[in-house]
């Protein structure tokens, strides 16, 4: 099935409830830190959590509203940025496989790999047949992890509109508090939108064995609550249980 980005709304219902939705949310991420510490407890399950978006598209915020309330030693979050020149003398996947997630833990990648099929094909720097190789090695990469660790992989696209990622591009440049996060070139990168977008609709159609999900991300507290409640469902679902008391070896 081929997505078109521009067909899905990036904001919450205008029926739904902000208020509700925040309470329902704290609800939520209690639930999570309990399910997080029977996921490291029980040892028996892992899982991968990417989160893709545009710059600004609010990776960062997402990855601080939903997880900082579970016990860091059962989570780790990974950012890929450029890659360095000992990553470069490897396969693309190199970098990433090293940080995936050992079971009863929960790992985050804020990027992944699949800048390696969108910021590479966007910019030219791989052709057409290189991303189609890649994105099956990303399928094979996936099943790997799936059937061999046991690791359930949830991947997310934060799908902000151009116009609500100019107007938080630009609060780079006025608010203080925002400043450091400020980049020129992604100013640069914005111009590059609609192929951005086209090169996201190729990744969704030909790397959707394990699906995606597209979030609306206007909205921080819509784009929060959304995630959460994805990631609550997929940690019920493992049906855990804690291990009980450790025999003694002696």
């Amino acid at each position: 099935m081929h997505i078109h980005l521009k067909d899905i709304d990036t904001s919450a219902p205008h029926d739904i409830d902000k208020e509700q939705i925040k309470e329902q949310f704290k609800e939520i991420l209690k639930d999570l830190d309990d399910l997080q510490n029977l996921l490291y407890a029980e040892g028996k399950h892992s899982l991968l959590i990417i989160i893709q978006g545009m710059d600004a598209s609010g990776k960062d915020g997402l990855t601080r509203d939903v997880f900082t309330s579970m016990n860091p030693q059962g989570v780790n979050v990974q950012s890929f940025k450029e890659p360095v020149v000992e990553e470069l003398a490897h396969d693309f996947l190199w970098r990433i496989h090293r940080h995936t997630p050992p079971k009863g833990m929960i790992q985050i990648f804020n990027r992944s790999q699949y800048e390696d099929v969108l910021i590479t094909r966007v910019h030219g720097t791989i052709d057409d047949e290189t991303a189609y190789s890649r994105m099956k090695a990303i399928n094979d990469f996936e099943r790997l992890l799936k059937e061999h660790n046991n690791t359930t992989i949830l991947k997310f696209y934060l799908h902000v509109s151009h116009q609500e990622q100019q107007k938080r591009l630009e609060e780079r440049l006025d608010k203080p508090q925002k400043m450091w996060k400020y980049n020129e070139d992604d100013f640069k990168e914005s111009k590059l939108w609609k192929k951005y977008m086209n090169c996201y609709e190729d990744v969704f159609k030909h790397c959707s064995d394990i699906p995606w999900y597209i979030i609306p991300a206007d909205q921080n507290w819509y784009k929060s609550y959304q995630v959460a409640s994805h990631i609550r469902k997929t940690l019920q679902g493992f049906n855990m249980k804690f291990p009980g008391m450790k025999k003694s070896k002696s």
